[in-house]
C-alpha cells in the first residue's frame, strides 16, 4: 500500500475510534449503570449493567456506527414513561395509555427507510424486555437518559 495511503487508513482508524469511545461516554454519561464488557456480536464497545429490582441488558456499537439496546425485564411502569416522553404513546399499538398501561404481548415496528427494528414483550409480571436495534447513538443516548430518570422515580419511591 502506498505510505499516504497507509497514513489516511490509520489516520480513519484513529478517528473511528474515538467515535465508539464518545458513544460509549454518551451511552455512561445517559445510564450510569452501563460498565464495559466483552464485546457481543455486534462487534463493537459493549455495555452491560444488571440491578436487582430494575432488570438487565446491554447496549452495544456495532462496526457500521449504529447502536444496540437490549434490556430485560425492566418494569414497565419506566419503560412506558421513557417511551412516552421519547416517542409518544401507540406508536406500537400498545394502546393510548403507552407502554405503561399495555396488555402483555409482543409489540414491534421496522423502520424500512432506517433499518430500525424496536420489539416490546410486555409481561404479565409487570416488566418489559425490549430491544432496539440498528439505530443513531442520539436515539439510544436520548433512550437511555429517559429510562435512567423513569428508574430514579421508582427508586425514590
Amino acid at each position: 500500500m502506498q505510505p499516504h495511503v497507509t497514513q489516511a487508513l490509520h489516520d480513519w482508524y484513529a478517528a473511528w475510534t474515538v467515535h465508539e469511545r464518545a458513544a460509549q461516554a454518551a451511552f455512561t454519561a445517559a445510564f450510569p449503570a452501563l460498565t464495559p464488557a466483552e464485546k457481543c456480536q455486534c462487534f463493537g464497545p459493549t455495555l452491560r449493567w444488571e440491578k436487582l429490582g430494575e432488570g438487565s441488558g446491554k447496549v452495544c456499537l456495532d462496526d457500521h456506527g449504529r447502536a444496540t439496546i437490549e434490556f430485560e425485564k425492566v418494569p414497565k411502569a419506566a419503560v412506558g414513561a421513557a417511551m412516552t416522553e421519547v416517542w409518544g404513546a401507540d406508536w406500537f399499538d400498545e394502546g393510548p395509555g403507552g407502554f405503561a398501561e399495555a396488555e402483555p404481548g409482543s409489540y414491534h415496528y421496522e423502520d424500512e427507510l432506517a433499518y430500525a427494528e424496536y420489539e416490546f414483550d410486555v409481561s404479565g409480571d409487570g416488566t418489559v424486555t425490549f430491544g432496539i436495534a440498528y439505530v443513531k447513538i442520539d436515539d439510544i443516548v436520548t433512550m437511555l437518559d429517559a429510562l435512567e430518570r423513569a428508574l430514579a422515580e421508582h427508586r425514590d419511591d
